[in-house]
């Protein structure tokens, strides 16, 4: 999917016992070095972080995190415990809190679920199990329904083809599939949908959305908002969205989380962490183009303090 480029990489110079000193220094004794802790957060790489909690706990026989915890506060405690777990923990974590209690957060399972690759998907599965000793597709089950039920759980099997070849056959066969699926008759029959979205690489799927604009005179955006709406609706779109242009749909959520009355820290966090070693020097890219301004710009405007410090870090 193009050239994308991280703004976290590997730690040349990476040395996790001289990390886990400078960690435990920062923690210890009147105040907090918190100038210390985002140095050394947001210059690591998720595995390099992973082996400094190791040694953090080998030197001083304590958990790293539960040492933060302690010291930090708000926001800035977030962004940093966020920082320590590996993705899919995160992620996994993230999913729970979006299905615990009373009331589901199904934007939070769209974001998540249909915009992660397989084996970030596998890995979700996995870290969830381990951390909650629960099924993630047992709890997706019993917390939603219907056909935004059945695009979940096709997601969650992570069959996604991952190839980059495309079948121009094939493009113009789907295209027609979800055609006839949805607007040519009332009542669509979403499975369809779910097979083609779900299952085609994404090289391929742009393909078929464009045999899909020819046959038809119109994008796969309108006829989805026509024939869907609620989560469904919102499951699909973020799905092309994403087939499209990933970047700029993680942009579009910085901006939200960024826009209007109040800043949306939880959607902040979570798009900067979880994106930093991936693609997020292209989501700053993309964002300025669409928006005609920083990110870094608007992150500093709508944030403060420490935690405004480690997201820039983030940033870089």
């Amino acid at each position: 999917m193009g050239n994308f480029h991280p703004t976290i990489k590997h730690h040349h110079d990476f040395d996790a016992d001289r990390d886990a000193k400078k960690l435990h220094k920062a923690c210890k004794g009147m105040g907090t070095d918190e100038k210390a802790i985002i140095e050394i957060l947001a210059n690591r790489s998720s595995d390099q972080r992973q082996e400094i909690q190791r040694k953090f706990k080998t030197m001083y026989g304590k958990d790293l995190d539960h040492v933060l915890k302690g010291e930090l506060t708000g926001n800035f405690e977030k962004t940093a415990l966020a920082l320590l777990d590996r993705p899919c923990e995160f992620d996994a974590k993230e999913l729970r809190k979006a299905m615990k209690g009373a009331g589901t957060n199904e934007s939070l399972l769209i974001q998540i679920l249909c915009t992660r690759a397989n084996q970030q998907i596998r890995n979700i599965k996995e870290s969830y199990k381990r951390l909650f000793d629960r099924d993630l597709e047992s709890d997706l089950k019993s917390e939603t329904s219907g056909y935004f039920r059945k695009i979940l759980i096709s997601l969650l099997q992570a069959n996604r083809d991952e190839g980059l070849s495309i079948d121009e056959n094939l493009a113009g066969q789907d295209a027609r599939r979800l055609y006839d699926a949805g607007e040519s008759r009332w009542g669509t029959e979403e499975s369809e949908f779910n097979v083609i979205l779900a299952t085609r690489n994404y090289m391929q799927l742009r393909a078929t959305f464009k045999a899909y604009e020819i046959l038809h005179g119109k994008n796969i955006e309108d006829a989805i908002k026509k024939e869907t709406s609620g989560n469904l609706k919102k499951a699909y779109l973020t799905i092309v969205q994403c087939t499209k242009d990933c970047q700029a749909y993680f942009a579009k959520k910085l901006y939200k989380a960024l826009k209007g009355g109040g800043t949306d820290e939880d959607a902040l966090i979570r798009v900067l962490v979880s994106r930093a070693e991936i693609d997020l020097e292209t989501i700053k890219q993309k964002y300025e183009e669409l928006y005609k301004k920083s990110l870094v710009d608007a992150i500093k405007s709508d944030t403060s303090g420490d935690f405004c410090k480690l997201l820039l870090a983030l940033l870089h």
